[in-house]
């Protein structure tokens, strides 16, 4: 009997344009199937993937993102849909035994096709957001290869791109029910063939007589949380003609320490389905007591059960089966009294959002697991706990959300709909959304039954900055009310058991903007989204609502990434122009400009932050400045929401957290997944138990977002000044904190003081005093008093401070785990009760190593010790990790992406630090990789490891 379960289409498939292959879909797939060869229009394809992704496959088309290569190719607007419509085909073996089923399953095509399988004919329907399901039982060759060949067309209105650009180009996209960011936006280059293609999954099914389609998993709570119910409805689908005796078995199981499984729950009902029939079949809710909960990133552990359903009919045997990883959580979202936010709690628990929107992991829909692990990742190292799925992008896919639920990123997800290309735009078009409402509305409710298991997903809304049409809007609210259980916390025997709903347990909001999210009542009033002073992001007055949607900023990457995305042409940094108001306006390079650069000047309002630090010479130094604001400007973002939670805000999302191609704007880490200081800067900013300045009052102040009280706490401060000095020093005693509130502490009051430097370095550090090793909270700033500047950080970069850094490596295979100290080994005149940086206070398993084996080397451990000379004392400022490729002949030599603990930081005088730093060495290494350190007084850098 062949195995019950799926197998991917994901590999051996060609592919052409329609307009240069002679034949037709049936003589594809029976007399003259696709080859090879010199003379032949056939390529090797991308499945999944789309047209240009093929095409650049094969260099038939330049790299769309690099440098103004987009330019070159031909759009679709120019070219007419033909061009873009292509076929794709495979040969796949399936042999399949009496009474058993075969589908052939497209997760998502974009956006119409034709589907032969052995010279059998199948009409998918239109829509880039729905599943296709085909039974090919009875078309299938057993014992032979099965042809299988899709001609894919794009999308309907692919539109024109005016000649300046613009949000969705002429927003005929809009009356398609796809993707509309592929007609450019303000941070993007139109995408040529709109995304045409096999872009999702595809794979083969093999059941028995009876299928399990689209089961819901849905979680109540009762007696604070001690006891749960697991409640599943399932569609049951019966493909033969007999009556089919079913055992529906239930497992549910959790994974403990060491891979070793606990099966929680077992359970069996037998159900009777009569022939070529369908039943939805609602399972008797399963008892669990205390199960391990749920919780978002910064709360508690992201506990995931496995329910697997399994059929057993009568007479056969096992006839299919499904397995979901499954979080026992509640989540709940009600518009908060006192800010006029929208709040969520989970399980019962506030949380304070600071998340960030996300359009897509990459623009040609290049989509993998790999990608999403370190996407989702990402965002859960840099502290945040919710991710928007903005509207013009995609319906994410399920192997998104896993990671979501692994890493605990809240998920808002919008449907497809833009108040620009959806009846607010320039020029006004689609003011009914859709040409095909039904369509929409098909595809909505797919995506929800494909989506609605995961404990990620937070919130469903209608549509960025505009709802949508009021029909589908209301279809929308009706199809995605809540259950009672939801409103009431009270099941009662006369409600409906809460999985037979499509959806039920999560509200919908119509608009991004609507409801609790900006002024709540659709007006634009989200943004801004340019460089801002810093300490405006802490002022009462900087924005107005509880909740924040969008808020966004500058984004420039390192200099090796510009250097790896553009030609020589486009390493020439902006010319700065003062006016006569005294402000700076930047004038980026054409290619830049293409790249949709931000400027780090804001004439009138922002003077050029950039040159805060002195004019750059060059390109290493305009993003070795840019990362220095990027730090300082998005750490102050999150800051100054941070500073008033609960009294003014429930939450902010940053526009946006990453590009989806080479952008010069709104990103904590680029497309190539190089992070910027501006990840760093987010990193500290949001952690749970975090001290800070108020950059506008001057106070320091501790911010606290868990559910537990920190008592009797010292807050140590100290400023360096650029001597290697320590001017101030203050420790403030048994300082504590309210679950989820910010405390004002105490005034910092160094610049106020007699003779302030007008660059200084300040640390704060929040420990418990009867436990100095474990370092709560560490801050490091760098300021300036008022009316002063960087500039004199510049002459800073000559000084030599000496640094010993000590590096242990573990290796699996191609995998790389590096524990590393570093420890500024310079002296300083510090007050008396000033407690020496030995790196005690930042304890770990490599400061152990590192005193038991000073600066000896010892290779069974894989311990390195590296001493960098110097003989000046002060603060090693701005150091940076990078790690590279020993073998690599490019000149982009770096391995990504790496996942660090912690990076561009700073070391005060005797300060040591340890670091974790894991990567994937590139197959077929053969030298060990090499690991860079460079920093302000380390322009060269120095190797650490390798």
């Amino acid at each position: 009997m062949a195995q019950i379960g799926k197998t991917l289409l994901d590999s051996g498939w060609l592919a052409a344009r329609s307009t240069e292959v002679n034949d037709d879909g049936e003589q594809l797939t029976t007399t003259n199937p696709p080859s090879l060869g010199s003379e032949s229009p056939w390529m090797e394809a991308v499945v999944p993937g789309t047209v240009l992704g093929s095409l650049l496959k094969n260099k038939s088309i330049p790299d769309p993102f690099y440098g103004l290569e987009n330019e070159t190719i031909t759009d679709i607007a120019d070219s007419g849909r033909d061009y873009y419509t292509f076929w794709f085909s495979t040969q796949f073996q399936c042999k399949r035994l009496l009474n058993q089923y075969v589908h052939l399953n497209f997760r998502a095509i974009n956006y119409s096709a034709e589907v032969y399988v052995n010279g059998h004919k199948i009409v998918l329907p239109k829509g880039m957001f729905r599943r296709h399901t085909l039974d090919v039982t009875d078309i299938l060759h057993p014992e032979n290869n099965n042809l299988l060949s899709v001609i894919v067309h794009p999308p309907d209105h692919p539109g024109t791109i005016p000649p300046q650009g613009g949000q969705g180009g002429d927003h005929e996209i809009g009356k398609d029910v796809a993707a509309q960011y592929v007609e450019g936006w303000d941070w993007i280059c139109p995408i040529r063939d709109r995304n045409t293609g096999i872009w999702d999954e595809v794979s083969i099914s093999v059941t028995g007589p009876v299928r399990i389609i689209d089961p819901h998993l849905v979680s109540t709570f009762f007696d604070d949380y001690e006891r749960a119910y697991l409640h599943m409805t399932a569609e049951l689908e019966n493909k033969s003609t007999w009556n089919a005796e079913c055992s529906v078995n239930i497992q549910v199981t959790a994974e403990l320490e060491n891979g070793v499984c606990l099966v929680e729950h077992l359970h069996t009902e037998n159900v009777l389905i009569p022939a070529r029939g369908n039943i939805q079949h609602t399972f008797k809710p399963l008892f669990l007591f205390k199960p391990e909960l749920w919780w978002p990133n910064g709360m508690g552990k992201q506990n995931l059960y496995d329910v697997l359903i399994t059929v057993v009919v009568k007479e056969f045997g096992k006839s299919d089966s499904w397995m979901q990883p499954f979080g026992f959580r509640k989540i709940e979202s009600v518009i908060d009294t006192v800010t006029g936010g929208r709040l969520f709690k989970i399980n019962g628990e506030p949380i304070f959002i600071r998340g960030g929107n996300w359009i897509l992991s990459d623009g040609l829909l290049r989509l993998s697991k790999e990608r999403y692990r370190t996407d989702i990742k990402f965002h859960a190292d840099m502290n945040m706990n919710m991710i928007r799925c903005w509207g013009g992008g995609l319906a994410e896919r399920p192997e998104f959300y896993h990671f979501c639920d692994v890493y605990g990123l809240l998920v808002w997800q919008e449907f497809w709909i833009t108040g620009d290309v959806d009846g607010r735009g320039d020029p006004v078009s689609n003011p009914n959304g859709p040409l095909d409402h039904d369509l929409f509305l098909l595809c909505a409710r797919d995506t929800v039954k494909l989506l609605r298991n995961h404990p990620s997903l937070a919130l469903w809304v209608g549509g960025n900055e505009q709802v949508p049409p009021k029909d589908i809007n209301e279809a929308l609210k009706q199809d995605l009310r809540l259950h009672p259980y939801f409103t009431t916390q009270l099941l009662s025997d006369q409600d409906s058991d809460p999985s037979v709903y499509l959806d039920g347990t999560r509200v919908y909001v119509q608009g991004s903007m609507w409801d609790g999210f900006a002024d709540g009542k659709g007006n634009f009033t989200d943004g801004p989204y340019q460089i801002q002073n810093p300490e405006d992001f802490f002022k009462d007055t900087y924005y107005k609502y509880g909740f924040n949607p969008e808020v966004g900023s500058v984004g420039m990457p390192v200099a090796d990434t510009i250097r790896a995305t553009m030609p020589p042409e486009g390493w020439e940094i902006p010319l700065f122009k003062k006016g006569s108001d005294g402000f700076v306006e930047e004038v980026p390079n054409r290619m830049w400009d293409y790249h949709k650069y931000i400027p780090y000047s804001k004439p009138g309002k922002v003077h050029d932050q950039i040159l805060m630090y002195g004019v750059p010479d060059n390109l290493d130094d305009f993003c070795l400045q840019a990362q220095l604001v990027n730090y300082i400007q998005y750490r102050a973002l999150f800051e100054g929401w941070s500073s008033q939670m609960w009294t003014k805000y429930t939450g902010v999302l940053i526009w946006k957290n990453q590009n989806p191609w080479t952008g010069l704007r709104g990103q904590f880490y680029d497309h190539l997944l190089d992070q910027t200081a501006s990840f760093y800067g987010c990193r500290s900013a949001a952690e749970p138990i975090h001290v800070q300045l108020n950059l506008a009052s001057n106070f320091v102040e501790v911010v606290n977002t868990t559910p537990k009280e920190l008592s009797d706490v010292q807050i140590e401060a100290s400023v360096w000044d650029l001597e290697g000095n320590c001017p101030y020093y203050k420790v403030l005693n048994k300082v504590s904190a309210p679950p989820k509130k910010v405390v004002k502490i105490s005034e910092f009051k160094y610049p106020k003081s007699e003779n302030p430097k007008p660059v200084y370095f300040l640390l704060l550090k929040l420990y418990h005093p009867s436990d100095k090793t474990v370092i709560i909270s560490r801050n490091f700033y760098w300021l300036h008093l008022p009316g002063k500047d960087y500039t004199l950080l510049e002459p800073y970069r000559k000084k030599q401070i000496p640094l010993k850094i000590t590096c242990n490596a573990v290796t699996v295979g191609p995998k790389y785990e590096l524990e590393i100290n570093v420890h500024n080994t310079s002296g300083a005149d510090l007050p008396k009760n000033t407690l020496q940086g030995d790196g005690k206070r930042d304890g770990g398993l490599l400061e152990k190593l590192f005193s038991r084996f000073d600066v000896t080397r010892d290779s069974n451990r894989g311990l390195k010790v590296v001493e960098m000379e110097g003989s000046e004392q002060g603060v090693a400022f701005f150091l940076r990790f990078s790690v590279h490729n020993a073998e690599a002949d490019k000149q982009d030599t770096r391995i990504l992406p790496v996942h660090y603990s912690d990076n561009y930081f700073s070391l005060v005088p005797g300060e040591s630090m340890s670091f974790k730093v894991s990567f994937a060495a590139p197959r077929g290494m053969k030298k060990p990789p090499r690991v860079m350190l460079r920093g302000w007084n380390y322009p060269e850098g120095f190797t650490v490891f390798g």
